[in-house]
């Protein structure tokens, strides 16, 4: 089901538990926009909570753009606005945020994370769960073979092999632009 139809489901037939399969889906392309701004974890968790209820309440304003980029501008514009309120309480001025913000932000790199995060999500399910427990949730490679009934030496090679995968995948969209 598309991000479009996924949204009329909720707006125009209030079927509300359907956002799950949005934050699903970009929870870790938030929560990694989110770190890289506040490079903090616990921050990055909520300024990510507070990004998906904020997406939530304005669902029926969504013009239909790219789901990803949508969500990727509301985790910016809140973790800014998170970092604005600590520098103020630590007395440094606001212009100094936004200078460091503005030289943070490339869009070259913003369109090479929503290719990557197609990539991800055109790999088989369990692949997707490895790179999100791995990269994203930062599990070791020991937990999350505990976790997932595999043992460390597969994980190792599963998500080098994964890994393989998205660059020949980036290689190959590259090319079709």
């Amino acid at each position: 089901m598309s991000d479009r139809e996924i949204v009329r489901e909720i707006v125009d037939n209030g079927h509300r538990n359907r956002f799950a399969d949005l934050v699903h889906k970009y929870s870790g392309l938030v929560y990694s926009k989110a770190l890289t701004i506040c490079h903090r974890e616990e921050t990055a968790s909520e300024i990510t909570q507070q990004t998906f209820v904020k997406a939530y309440e304005q669902l029926s304003v969504w013009r239909g753009q790219e789901m990803g980029a949508w969500l990727s501008i509301i985790a910016t514009h809140t973790a800014l606005h998170l970092l604005e309120k600590e520098k103020r309480r630590m007395g440094r001025p606001a212009e100094e945020m936004h200078n460091l913000a503005d030289e943070e932000f490339d869009e070259e790199r913003e369109e090479q994370i929503q290719m990557m995060e197609q990539a991800i999500g055109r790999l088989p399910e369990q692949d997707q769960e490895l790179i999100k427990r791995h990269y994203y949730q930062q599990e070791k490679t020991a937990d999350i073979a505990l976790n997932m009934g595999l043992s460390q030496q597969n994980v190792l090679v599963r998500l080098h092999r994964i890994r393989e995968k998205l660059k020949q995948a980036l290689r190959f969209d590259a090319s079709r632009t």
